[in-house]
């Protein structure tokens, strides 16, 4: 289902950040009253919390769990409450965004912000997920911009990048500017892996890569976006899911 919302952007904004500021803000909407959150990683995911913690300061009463530390300071920062696992166990709603989000399916790649180990456990505690990008990140085919960032042990990282090759996947190990490797919140280190090269489909690709030993979790989020909201020039999109 697609549903038009008016929107207006201010001459001096960018586009594609007017886009974002205008998904975040109706994705913050959502958030009721009494809920229990998940607040994504990311640039629009920042948006969004910096909506949610406005609505906070003038009376919104919500608990939240991040996605990464970054999002996590960021929510504290604005006097957004915390909780945990142990004291909410389950999650009304987790906003976040997305690196690609394929149309029809809603099959999204997420991770390239380095937290998709954090962000999937977030979102399958959560009774709905809600994905806001701007227009650049629907794509017909998963993997035609970004690869599937695969979160792996260190130990042992370059045998686990091997058995990676060895399944069908080109892969190169995700570096810091200083040329180390890039290290996530959970101390783990990020293969980026080539799909449309492997001749997989996404699911058997999900299959395949969490079947190696070393793999902790990849960035395949396959049938778990609820709904996607998109900002957009002609205004707000609302897609939901039409291919099962």
């Amino acid at each position: 289902m697609i549903s038009p919302y008016d929107m207006t952007f201010p001459a001096q904004m960018d586009p594609a950040e007017a886009a974002k500021q205008k998904a975040a803000e109706w994705a913050a909407a959502q958030v009721e009253d009494g809920m229990a959150v998940g607040l994504g990683s990311g640039t629009t995911s920042a948006l969004v919390i910096q909506e949610v913690g406005r609505r906070v300061a003038s009376g919104l009463r919500i608990t939240a769990i991040a996605t990464s530390e970054q999002s996590h300071r960021q929510a504290l920062a604005l006097g957004i409450p915390i909780t945990s696992f142990a004291q909410t166990p389950h999650l009304d709603l987790t906003i976040d965004g997305a690196d690609e989000v394929q149309e029809g399916t809603l099959h999204l790649i997420k991770g390239h912000g380095g937290a998709l180990l954090r962000e999937k456990i977030v979102a399958m505690a959560s009774r709905r997920l809600l994905i806001a990008v701007d227009p650049r990140k629907l794509v017909k085919a998963l993997g035609s911009v970004f690869a599937v960032p695969v979160e792996v042990v260190p130990f042992g990282w370059e045998t686990t990048a091997t058995r990676l090759r060895e399944a069908g996947f080109e892969c190169e190990l995700r570096l810091k500017d200083d040329g180390q490797p890039y290290i996530t919140d959970g101390q783990h280190y990020i293969l980026h892996c080539d799909l449309l090269k492997s001749g997989q489909a996404a699911e058997q690709a999900a299959e395949t890569m969490k079947r190696i030993v070393g793999v902790v979790e990849h960035g395949l989020f396959l049938g778990m976006a609820s709904e996607v909201v998109i900002g957009g020039s002609d205004g707000i999109k609302i897609l939901e899911r039409t291919i099962f």
